[in-house]
Parts: structure tokens; C-alpha cells; sequence
């Protein structure tokens, strides 16, 4: 299992650097150039203008390879103690799956506390490379308002991805998987920003797939028919829908004046809608779920599963998205998205390892499906965009 991961860091990072623009490591000099001065030609020496000086293969990036590599670990680590924690508060019929996963967000909001006390924040060790400093946001009191959609958002996708998992965690794999269907739907109807033709022929497989995933084949009748958990399937949609406006709304966010520069960079913008998506939580949590505290609190309290499951769970949830915008950061957003697509693979199979519970045939097929037409929606602009250009020349 170490070596996949590692080889798929590798790849990533190979990827990554393939896709920056190319120097030029050879530089052709010209010592001369022919004119035709009355009919005469004559050889006039030239200087090559800013000749570039030979470049050095390019250098192969440690620090991203790593960032990939502890972004699968942490989302692998992330899936098997939030299914621990949830088993330990008896599973989706528990009735405190929402409570799970509002202290997930609490665990978040802790370790962003202790990052903004300590002013410094060592997630970058993990790339080999100096930490940064991390001091408190200057927002204002408007900018937390406009940050608020933002949070909410974050929250209830969190919130329903834990729904989700919590059901299935094989087939929520395969639901989360479809979130472009759910982004184009709500980029197109709610921002009025549709996808393009290419793409929406790539969704329409990504469904077919995870619809195939869906279908189990009767042993006797040798007739298909559709078996899946529906909790996991509308909660997996929920999620990736409030995914989708979450990714919206945080570009509108960044777009206003100056807020930037208040929140300080993307570790403290990461942390602070963190901290609201717990307060947002937390009073649905107890309007949902009150019934059950005094159940949940004896559990906290005597169940060493539960314990570790919410702790290293929370903090693999923070540590593996902020390593996600990472990844963004260094390689742009096609990539990443290429990245997180694979990312599903991995975890599906890590998942049904540690579960043991195996995909079936339908599954794979259907996994596949989806999860190579979603790799396919992140780069299909682009593959279109050469093709034209070279059809041009």
C-alpha cells in the first residue's frame, strides 16, 4: 500500500512539473544574417538578442511530491477513523452521526486556535521545508458576515459527507466522486456560468457510472436491478451540491477589495471558515441530537474508539484539505482536480481493505466509469482548446 501511494505522489508530482511551461535548455545562435542590398548579398553579423542561458534539467519537486503523498494519507487516515468514530456511537442508526461530525469541526477549530496563538504553522514540515507564520486575521466584523455563506456551506457538506460515509463508505466513495454533475447543475442554474459542451458529454457518463455502481445482478434470475444504500446516496448528493456552492462562493469571496490581504493568506482563510462551519454546527447539532448527549457524553468518556476516532479524525480532515489548497498552490487547479480524482481511487481501495467489505463487479466497473470521466471533465477544456489550435495552424 505505501509503495502505491508513493507511486502515485510521484506520478502526480511528475505531472505537475509537466505541466509548467517548458525552458529552453539549448540556445541556437545566429552569427549572421543575408540581406540583398542592390542585388548584392551580403552577410551582416548579428548578436543574439537576451540569449537565454542553458537550463538545467528540470528539478523534480520534493516538496509537492510530499504534499500529494501526505494529502492521500491524511484523506485515507481521514475515512478510517471517521468510520471508527461512527461504529463506536453505533453507525448511521445511532442517532449522533451530526454530533461526530460537528466535533470534527471543533477538533479543526482547536488546532486553528493553537496555529493563530503560537503564530506559526508546521504544516510545511511536512514538505521539508521552513515553517510559516500564522498571525490572526484582520478582519472586520463586515468581512465575517461576507464570510459567512462560505462557512455554512463548508459545514454542511462536511456535515453531510460524514452522513454519507457514515452509511456506505465504499459506495459514498463512488457518490462523492459525481460531485462535477452537482457543480454544473448549480454553476449553470445559480451563477449562470454552464459548462461547456465537452463537459457536459463527460457528465453524462460520470452518471452513468455511478449509476452502473448502483445496479447488483439477481444470482437466480440473472436480472439487474437497482441496490444501494439511499441514505448514502442523498446524502452524498446533498454534500457534493453544498461542495459545488461552497467553490462559488469562495471565489466571490476572494474577489473583494482588500479582503485578501486581511484574512492573510490561505492557511488563516482555511482556518477561519473552519471555525464558523463549527459554529454554524454546532446548534443544528444540539436541535437534531439532544436527546442523545448524555448517551454520547458516557461513550466519550469509557469508549477508547470514539475517543481517538473524533480526535485523529478532525485532524486528519484539517491537515489533508489544507495540504489540498497546497497542492492547488503550487500546481493550479486542473491538476489538483486531476489529483483529487485520483485521489478517489486510492481511497475506495484503502477503504475496502480496512472495512472488508469488497467492491463488487458492478462497483468497479461503475467506479471506473465515473471516476475516468471525471478525470477526463478536469482537462477536456484544455485538450479541446490545443486541438483547435493545432486544427489553426
Amino acid at each position: 500500500m505505501a509503495r502505491s501511494v508513493a507511486l502515485i505522489a510521484v506520478l502526480l508530482a511528475a505531472v505537475a512539473t509537466a505541466a509548467t511551461p517548458p525552458k529552453p535548455s539549448l540556445a541556437v545562435r545566429r552569427t549572421g544574417v543575408v540581406e540583398n542590398c542592390g542585388g548584392r548579398s551580403m552577410l551582416v553579423s548579428a548578436k543574439p538578442k537576451d540569449v537565454p542561458a542553458p537550463a538545467s534539467a528540470a528539478k523534480f519537486d520534493i516538496s509537492l511530491m510530499l504534499y500529494f503523498l501526505f494529502w492521500y494519507v491524511g484523506n485515507a487516515v481521514y475515512n478510517m477513523y471517521n468510520t471508527m468514530a461512527l461504529k463506536a456511537v453505533g453507525g448511521k442508526h445511532g442517532g449522533l452521526t451530526m454530533t461526530v461530525s460537528t466535533l470534527q469541526l471543533g477538533v479543526c477549530s482547536l488546532y486553528a486556535a493553537l496555529l493563530w496563538l503560537s503564530n506559526f504553522n508546521p504544516i510545511t514540515l511536512l514538505g521539508l521545508q521552513k515553517p510559516e507564520k500564522m498571525p490572526l486575521p484582520q478582519t472586520t466584523a463586515a468581512d465575517i458576515v461576507d464570510t459567512l455563506p462560505v462557512g455554512f456551506c463548508a459545514a454542511a457538506a462536511h456535515s453531510a459527507g460524514v452522513f454519507c460515509l457514515g452509511a456506505d463508505p465504499l459506495f459514498g466513495q463512488i457518490v462523492k466522486a459525481g460531485e462535477p454533475v452537482l457543480s454544473a447543475f448549480v454553476n449553470t442554474v445559480f451563477y449562470g456560468k454552464p459548462p461547456s459542451f465537452a463537459k457536459v458529454v463527460c457528465l453524462f457518463f460520470i452518471v452513468a457510472g455511478v449509476g452502473f455502481a448502483s445496479l447488483k445482478k439477481d444470482l437466480k434470475t440473472g436480472v439487474y436491478n437497482l441496490k444501494f444504500d439511499e441514505r448514502a446516496l442523498i446524502f452524498g448528493m446533498i454534500g457534493n451540491c453544498f461542495a459545488a456552492f461552497k467553490g462559488s462562493e469562495n471565489k466571490k469571496l476572494m474577489i473583494k477589495p482588500g479582503l485578501k490581504d486581511r484574512m492573510g493568506g490561505v492557511a488563516n482563510q482555511f482556518a477561519l471558515t473552519e471555525v464558523l462551519g463549527f459554529l454554524i454546527s454546532l446548534p443544528v447539532m444540539l436541535a437534531t441530537e439532544w436527546k442523545n448527549l448524555p448517551k454520547f457524553c458516557k461513550l466519550l468518556v469509557s469508549n477508547k474508539d470514539l475517543q481517538i476516532g473524533l480526535v485523529v479524525s478532525g485532524m486528519a480532515f484539517y491537515l489533508y484539505n489544507e495540504l489540498a489548497t497546497m497542492t492547488i498552490k503550487k500546481t493550479g487547479a486542473v491538476t489538483a482536480s486531476v489529483a483529487n480524482t485520483a485521489k478517489r481511487v486510492f481511497v475506495l481501495v484503502f477503504m475496502s481493505a480496512v472495512t472488508g467489505k469488497k467492491l463488487t463487479t458492478e462497483q468497479k466497473i461503475g467506479a471506473a466509469i465515473a471516476i475516468a470521466f471525471v478525470m477526463l471533465y478536469s482537462v477536456i477544456d484544455s485538450l479541446v482548446k490545443k486541438f483547435q489550435e493545432k486544427n489553426v495552424k
